[in-house]
């Protein structure tokens, strides 16, 4: 009885080893199509990535990321510079400032063509630091300052730390630059606007806040 009970359970384990091993040569293949998709894929290249920034105007001090898919080379972080020009290899000095990523990234392309065939590239903000306001005056830190979040003339105010003791609070004004170049004056209430009766105003990139 025991000599019996011996025999089938070795013929169990070796039945269970064989099923193992089947199962394992069929997961290790590849289907057909999967190779096909593997293949496809590594010499297929990328699509333009669409940025939460696409819409985003690059300006002076700007870092960017470009990128030259299969050209490590010609990849590289750059700084846009007063004049708004960025350097890269072949092309030299490239017009960015004005533009959006997605249309420096048309430009380095058309420019890259007559140097390498169909060139894929992208073009990602690393650091926004163009978009200023500035603020001038009775105030304790007058100075220029980031506009990379929704900000209004109150929260300029706080971020340079309030008036100082002689402010004429009543007589602030804005001088907003128009696309022409112009320049608009926008009288601020600001009593009335910390009462709730005046509206604050929303900032924009280059406006400067005037507190006599």
């Amino acid at each position: 009885m025991h000599r019996n009970t011996s025999v089938r359970l070795a013929i169990f384990v070796l039945a269970m080893a064989a099923v193992a091993g089947s199962v394992s040569a069929q997961t290790s293949r590849l289907n057909p199509d999967e190779t096909a998709n593997s293949s496809s894929a590594s010499v297929t290249p990328p699509a333009h990535a669409v940025a939460a920034d696409s819409d985003y105007i690059i300006g002076p001090d700007d870092v960017l990321v470009v990128n030259v898919w299969k050209e490590p080379e010609l990849s590289r972080s750059v700084l846009v510079r007063p004049d708004g020009k960025i350097t890269l290899p072949l092309l030299k000095d490239v017009e960015a400032s004005g533009s959006t990523p997605s249309q420096l990234q048309n430009t380095i392309e058309k420019g890259l063509a007559d140097f390498i065939s169909k060139p894929v590239v992208t073009v990602i903000l690393q650091e926004q630091k163009s978009h200023k306001f500035n603020i001038l005056g009775n105030v304790q830190k007058p100075g220029s300052y980031l506009l990379n979040t929704p900000m209004t003339v109150l929260d300029a105010i706080a971020l340079a730390g309030g008036f100082r003791e002689w402010a004429k609070v009543n007589n602030i004004y804005i001088l907003r630059e128009s696309s022409s170049g112009t320049r608009t004056r926008m009288p601020f209430h600001y009593r009335e606007v910390v009462k709730g009766s005046g509206q604050d105003l929303q900032l924009k990139v280059k406006d400067t806040i005037i507190v006599p």
